[in-house]
């Protein structure tokens, strides 16, 4: 049986990782990657990732105006080239689905990759989620000292490293059940509410308290407590229910 234990790191905004970037930009979730390859002759690596495809810019018409508006157009350029440079995807797209594309991303270098840091000990990304610029990642490490040297290496380069989860075998049911639950997702005030009702025994049967007494206890509403509740469940069943976890 293998005795290695399977990690669940969050990283906050990555310089080097250019598909957290994308995320940033866009305010969006990326979690549909390809397994990283190595060219030949070459230490670097090449992923793909599934993102939301650019719409082409719409340059604005102006208006001749007097003796300013050349200038006045020269400024607007300059303000819609630089909003524009900000505003364009890092990488170029090599396949469109129509409102989605592929687009592909090398690295070359380990230092400011999180991905790269992990190959460089062997261990693939089992699962990549960057999200508005947080960047969760999944990797299998052989050893508990493995584990140890991964997350020295990274805490050194990525202060910010955060470990979500640790698991190690022997786990009950089939590798496809072991999914990661972010969360992240839950506000403070949701999982607050969610550990209280948890901690009090309101899901089991008979219930250790009802939604009236819990509310009390929290110093909220029958009602928001029970929307906090509801929309943290929900969240977190996204993740357990979620077919392409």
């Amino acid at each position: 049986m293998g005795e290695g234990i399977r990690a669940t790191v969050a990283i906050t905004a990555p310089d080097g990782c250019p598909i957290a970037r994308e995320s940033a930009r866009t305010g969006s979730v990326i979690d549909q990657t390809s397994t990283s390859v190595s060219p030949a002759a070459s230490s670097g690596s090449v992923t793909e990732y599934l993102a939301a495809a650019d719409e082409p810019a719409v340059d604005a018409e102006t208006v001749d105006d007097g003796p300013d508006a050349d200038a006045a157009s020269a400024d607007a350029e300059s303000a819609t080239d630089a909003t524009s440079a900000a505003d364009e995807p890092t990488d170029e797209a090599v396949f469109s689905y129509g409102s989605t594309a592929i687009y592909r991303t090398a690295h070359e270098e380990s230092d400011g990759c999180p991905c790269a840091c992990l190959g460089s000990y062997g261990c693939p990304v089992h699962r990549y989620v960057a999200d508005d610029g947080e960047l969760t990642l999944v990797f299998h490490a052989e050893s508990f000292d493995q584990l140890q040297d991964v997350m020295g290496d990274l805490r050194e380069r990525f202060p910010s490293v955060d470990v979500r989860r640790l698991l190690q075998p022997p786990l009950e049911g089939t590798p496809d059940d072991g999914v990661f639950v972010n969360r992240g997702k839950l506000t403070d005030r949701q999982r607050e509410v969610l550990e209280t009702a948890y901690e009090n025994g309101y899901f089991e049967r008979p219930r250790g308290a009802n939604a009236s007494e819990l509310a009390a206890e929290l110093g909220i509403s029958q009602s928001t407590f029970t929307e906090h509740l509801v929309t943290a469940q929900r969240k977190l069943l996204d993740d357990v229910l979620d077919p392409s976890a």
